[in-house]
Parts: C-alpha cells; sequence; structure tokens
C-alpha cells in the first residue's frame, strides 16, 4: 500500500506536534515533514516533494495562501489542504483561487482531516461539510460573472508579502533583512501596494490585510 507522504505547515508548535502524533497512528499516512510557516514549507516542499501539503492559513513572515500558491506554480503535482478557524465563503473563495484542493476547518474530527488528505491526494476537492458547497458555488458565478477582483489581488506577490510584514509590525529595514532587498526597494513596493489599496497609514493596511486574509488577528 502506497503511503500518502505529507508535511504540516502550522506555526503553533504544540500544534503541529499534535497533528503529527494523530496522523502517524494511520499506516497510510507518512509525515515527511514539519514547517512553521510559509517559506519553510515552501523549502521543504522542494527539498522531499510530499504528495500532500497540510498548509496553515495564517501564519507569520508569509501566510498559507500565498504559500500555497507559490507551491502550486512551482510544484502543481503536489496537493494542498488548507486548515483555518474561518468558515465564511470569502476565505474559501481565496484558497480555491490560491490552488489549493481542499478546505478544511480547525475543529473537525480527525477522521475527517484523514478522509480530506485521502481526498485530495487522489485529485479531488474537498470542503468542510458544514461550508456550503452551493454558496461557494454561486459565490465564485458570481464574481467571476460581475469581474470583480479583490483590491489585494492587483498586487504583486512581493507586494503582497511586504504587506503581510508591514501589518504584523515589521519595520521596513526588518522586511529588507528578512526578504533580502535593499531598504529602499521595500520602500518603493510598500508605497506601490498603498497606492493599489487607496491606504496610506499601517492601521489601514493592518485591518485590510486582517480582514483579507494574508495577517492574523491577535485574537
Amino acid at each position: 500500500m502506497n503511503r500518502i507522504r505529507i508535511i504540516l505547515a502550522e506555526d503553533h508548535t504544540l500544534v503541529r506536534k499534535g497533528l503529527r502524533a494523530l496522523l502517524e497512528g494511520y499506516p497510510n499516512i507518512e509525515v515527511v515533514g514539519e514547517a512553521a510557516d510559509g517559506r519553510e514549507a515552501i523549502k521543504l516542499t522542494e527539498d522531499v516533494h510530499p504528495h500532500v501539503v497540510v498548509m496553515d492559513i495564517n501564519m507569520p513572515g508569509l501566510n498559507g495562501l500565498e504559500a500555497t500558491d507559490r507551491i502550486k506554480r512551482h510544484y502543481p503535482d503536489v496537493q494542498v489542504l488548507i486548515l483555518s478557524m474561518h468558515a465564511n465563503e470569502e476565505y474559501v473563495l481565496q484558497v480555491l483561487r490560491s490552488g489549493a484542493s481542499g478546505y478544511l476547518l480547525k475543529d473537525s474530527a480527525t477522521e475527517e482531516l484523514v478522509a480530506a488528505i485521502a481526498a485530495v491526494y487522489q485529485g479531488e476537492a474537498y470542503l468542510s461539510p458544514r461550508i456550503s458547497k452551493t454558496v461557494i458555488a454561486d459565490y465564485v458565478r458570481r464574481t467571476e460573472a460581475e469581474g470583480r477582483r479583490a483590491p489585494h489581488e492587483m498586487l504583486t506577490p512581493r507586494e503582497r508579502e511586504v504587506l503581510q510584514l508591514v501589518a504584523e509590525g515589521h519595520t521596513s529595514k526588518q522586511i529588507a533583512q528578512q526578504l533580502h532587498l535593499s531598504v529602499k526597494t521595500v520602500e518603493t513596493h510598500r508605497a506601490n501596494l498603498m497606492d493599489k489599496l487607496n491606504i496610506h497609514n499601517r492601521a489601514g493596511l493592518i485591518r485590510y490585510a486582517i480582514r483579507a486574509g494574508l495577517a492574523a488577528s491577535d485574537e
């Protein structure tokens, strides 16, 4: 029997270790790596090439949506299952657009997590039963028909990355060091994203990033 090779991407160590302990009890699943943020998840995917990445949506530095988008662009055969506390349709739509194959609520039972992993591994889509598939399908059709795009979807991947880091309280110098850019380049990205979003203060950027699912709130 082929074992499903998975990576667990979750910034809370206890949660990540708990998931690993639960999943290692299933003979058809093998946890081949753990990541504490989106960048680690991308690097691990490159190194071990798993079948499935179980990805937390809210992680510092690089969130699950951005990490998913990059993984699917470079490793399209790797499936991503998003874990989230949020059951609203806006979050689910963003996940589907990022290329993820599944969306599972964090308070789901272990058996549902295992079923979701198996489903996305087999190339199927999986949504938590409590999320209305009809509502999601109607929402996707409506937004596509109207040609609407969320403002942050007009940002480049680097601008979205800078937006998250700004919302997390990092200075331009800290962002430059983390992304291996010059401070001037970071300031340019920051100015561009503020212009595109029509937001001109850090408080507004923080509120927008949280609403858009690009940064976690302090709750």
